[in-house]
């Protein structure tokens, strides 16, 4: 187990050099990533996740900065001497081996003793629900079963300073990979490896990770809990792509008590206020947003009275989406678009307010959140 340190770390490939105002496929960034955490690589494709990890495993040499584990510089060492386990998008066994055997392998390289190695391999495989598979030639398994070996062989070993795991459920038959994220959850609680998954897929991310690290365009955005990525986003990018509806984005301007929205005012919590005059963003000409979240909003009737109640704005409903549990309801407040969620079963007027709790509009400025310690 290892805390790792991407210390003033940057890369750029041959290709991307030219002709690009940005050459860097991985921004410079300095990030530490505590022993023993479980962490979760979450953005689209292209965004740099892959070449991060191969960096942290040695298949990639960063063209700037560290590596560093636990204090020792390791960014000139092989992926051998790192000692980490790699899993990677698809299947790599050997197909003229049994299971059993494939998941022996790593340990017969390192001399382990055989009765340590057939303790580790008869609890990877009941782990894996694959005991009973255990003579059986790789060769005759499905996709399933193989991704199962390669994620067997990566944890197999105990003695690893970090397990890295490159989008390993990519193959795995959707009906598995609830289970099999479950089990990865059990074995990090287990032996407490520093653990590192790239994913595209938010709930991946979110259900195995004790902190999530959202990547976008070559930059870390954010590192946090799911919670604080739900909650309160550093940067309009996770709002939006964190959640399913994603956060809605509204241009608007700040003129001193609250955010404006082509011409409505949507109310905003004390210290966002003072936050906000701070930055003297009522007349500093940046571009701003303000960020509420569809679960945040409440729709009520248009007959509530607006002036006695400056939390709520008239919208125009659009349409309604069933989606069993709720309603997605899309409103049009002046010219921008936004959609809220409403209770399952619950009327949905034709003529509407859209309640906003202060606490939870956020205002952004440059598409950063803008907060007291910010």
């Amino acid at each position: 187990m290892a805390s790792i340190h991407l210390k003033n770390l940057g890369h750029r490939y041959a290709a991307s050099d030219a002709g690009s105002d940005n050459p860097y496929a991985l921004n410079p960034l300095d990030q530490v990533w505590e022993d023993g955490g479980a962490y979760a690589l979450l953005g689209p494709s292209g965004c740099g996740k892959t070449t991060l990890l191969n960096i942290i495993s040695g298949l990639l040499r960063p063209s700037e900065g560290r590596v560093l584990f636990d204090g020792e510089d390791v960014t000139d060492l092989s992926t051998e001497r790192r000692n980490i386990a790699q899993v990677f998008q698809f299947p790599v066994v050997y197909d003229t081996l049994t299971v059993a055997e494939n998941l022996a392998f790593p340990l017969r390289n390192r001399g382990m003793e055989s009765t340590t190695i057939e303790a580790r391999v008869a609890e990877t495989l009941t782990m894996l629900g694959l005991e009973g598979r255990a003579n059986e030639r790789a060769r005759s398994l499905n996709a399933d079963d193989k991704q199962k070996i390669s994620l067997g062989r990566g944890l197999v070993r105990t003695d690893v300073r970090a397990i890295l795991f490159d989008e390993p459920l990519t193959v795995i038959d959707p009906h598995l990979k609830w289970q099999l994220r479950t089990e990865l959850k059990k074995i990090h609680e287990r032996f407490s490896h520093t653990m590192i998954y790239v994913t595209h897929d938010q709930t991946e991310a979110l259900t195995f990770a004790d902190k999530v690290v959202v990547m976008n365009a070559g930059s870390i955005l954010q590192v946090g809990t799911p919670e604080q990525l739900f909650d309160r986003p550093r940067h309009t990018f996770v709002g939006t792509f964190i959640g399913s509806p994603g956060m809605n984005v509204l241009r608007c301007t700040f003129d001193g008590e609250a955010a404006v929205v082509d011409g409505v005012k949507l109310p905003l919590d004390e210290a966002t206020i003072t936050a906000a005059h701070a930055r003297g963003l009522a007349t500093s000409g940046v571009s701003l947003e303000v960020g509420v979240r569809p679960e945040s909003l409440l729709v009520v009737g248009a007959g509530v009275n607006t002036d006695d109640d400056p939390h709520c704005v008239r919208v125009d409903v659009l349409g309604v989406e069933d989606l069993g549990r709720h309603s997605l309801v899309r409103l049009r407040l002046g010219n921008q678009l936004l959609c809220a969620l409403h209770p399952e079963g619950a009327a949905i007027p034709e003529a509407a307010a859209l309640r906003f709790d202060p606490a939870r509009t956020l205002l952004y400025a440059n598409s950063l959140l803008v907060e007291a310690n910010g």
